[in-house]
């Protein structure tokens, strides 16, 4: 069986997404599906297709959380006692040879990944790009943009 990593601070964050979902989520759309079968005929009742909808959502995104939490490999990158070389769970500050810009990544689990929070999955082009370097490196990229240089500025295990 596969067993995915994802940071200690990623399963945290999947945990609580996961009972919002039990708590919170699923006992609220099973009222909104009681208070819509009230209303009549399920055939043409928008509010009732439109809960179940959400409930199909929702137990899915149930399933796949348990699923992924009962077999990842949960890393806690302080523990690696790993410095000076990126890792899994890393937190890297990279500058892009080309632009000049400066950018922040931790490399994070494919579930846990979210570009808009700067935490890109270890499989993706660039985190396969970065692990193993060290500080001071360029990284070459194969994006489907093209080819990316990055510098190493810094590397961070929190």
């Amino acid at each position: 069986m596969d067993r995915a990593p994802v940071t200690l601070k990623g399963a945290e964050r999947l945990k609580e997404e996961l009972n919002e979902l039990k708590s919170v989520t699923r006992p609220r759309i099973v009222q909104a599906i009681s208070t819509a079968r009230e209303h009549g005929d399920l055939k043409e009742n928008a509010e009732y297709h439109a809960a179940r909808e959400q409930q199909s959502f929702c137990e899915g995104r149930i399933q796949e959380l348990e699923s992924v939490l009962s077999t990842a490999q949960i890393i806690d990158i302080t523990d690696l006692g790993i410095e000076g070389r990126i890792v899994f769970g890393a937190t890297v500050e990279l500058e892009d040879l080309d632009t000049e810009e400066i950018v922040t990544y931790q490399i994070v689990g494919n579930i846990e990944a979210d570009i808009k929070l700067n935490m890109i999955a270890v499989s993706s082009p660039i985190a396969r790009a970065l692990i193993g370097k060290e500080e001071g490196e360029v990284a070459t990229v194969k994006a489907p943009a093209g080819i990316r240089e990055y510098e190493i500025v810094d590397i961070k295990y929190i």
